[in-house]
């Protein structure tokens, strides 16, 4: 009984924190009385407000995300998932990443640009042990990718290049101007940095697609805003379009080489 009271507990809990993080978002869309995102903390969030931000196309990706996050809020609250395992083990961590994206939006309309920067490392940290949880407890069926795995792991690579975003933000509202002459030097570090996560993440979860593809569509966008719009910077540019085209094509090679390896093992 009480095995099963948990586990009703515990879809409760992912259909509430999925409501908090659509009504925030909607708050965070201007709707209800709220300042969309860009006009927020001084414009700071803009994406022509540092060389790091990508252009605003880059940001409908919460749409796709959106809807695999309420898709598998609805398939997890099916009895036949009720008891089983992995939703044991994804549902509090899903229900927590849900709970900290709403936070999230609701700290860049009413808190400080610092705070943004807590809030969205704290749903990075909770979106990789989520991630950990899918490739750890293996997926049943093409609804279990979809629904768990392709959700959090498109949540997990746009965040992962939100946060760098995000602390850029920060860095060019509040630190020395000084920091100016030497931002293409340390944006384009970072891009390999972030290239180099990408890779890390791919090949810890045995060369998953999702967190790659999330990164190279946000890379390709900062690339087209560094390239094409303001302001303008032809090395952070080249630099965010060869990364998008090595965390995209390396997993999914990477997924391509495993599959024929499973299948020759199988046929010997």
């Amino acid at each position: 009984m009480d095995t099963s009271r948990n586990d009703i507990a515990r879809q409760i809990a992912v259909i509430s924190s999925t409501v908090f993080m659509i009504i925030a978002a909607v708050v965070g869309a201007g709707v209800l009385g709220g300042t969309p995102v860009q006009d927020l903390q001084d414009g700071a969030l803009a994406a022509d407000a540092t060389l790091l931000a990508p252009a605003s196309p880059a940001f409908s990706i919460w749409s796709a995300i959106y809807a695999l996050m309420i898709a598998y809020t609805v398939w997890q609250a099916l009895p036949s998932q009720r008891s089983r395992e992995r939703q044991r083990s994804l549902g509090w961590w899903i229900a927590l990443t849900a709970v900290l994206n709403g936070i999230w939006l609701l700290l860049a309309q009413y808190a400080t640009l610092p705070l943004t920067v807590v809030g969205i490392v704290a749903l990075l940290i909770a979106l990789g042990i989520t991630f950990q949880r899918t490739v750890a407890f293996e997926s049943e069926g093409l609804l279990d990718t979809l629904f768990a795995d392709a959700s959090v792991g498109l949540h997990l690579g746009w965040v992962s290049l939100a946060t760098v975003a995000n602390i850029t933000a920060w860095l060019t509202a509040d630190g020395p101007r000084e920091w100016e002459s030497a931002g293409t030097t340390l944006g384009v570090l970072v891009l390999i940095v972030v290239g180099i996560i990408g890779l890390a993440i791919a090949w810890f979860s045995r060369w998953r697609v999702a967190p790659g593809l999330a990164l190279a569509w946000g890379l390709s966008w900062l690339a087209y805003n560094r390239l094409e719009l303001s302001p303008q910077d032809t090395a952070i540019g080249v630099t965010a379009a060869i990364v998008a085209l090595v965390v995209s094509i390396v997993p999914i090679a990477g997924s391509i080489v495993r599959h024929a390896t499973a299948l020759r093992n199988a046929e010997a």
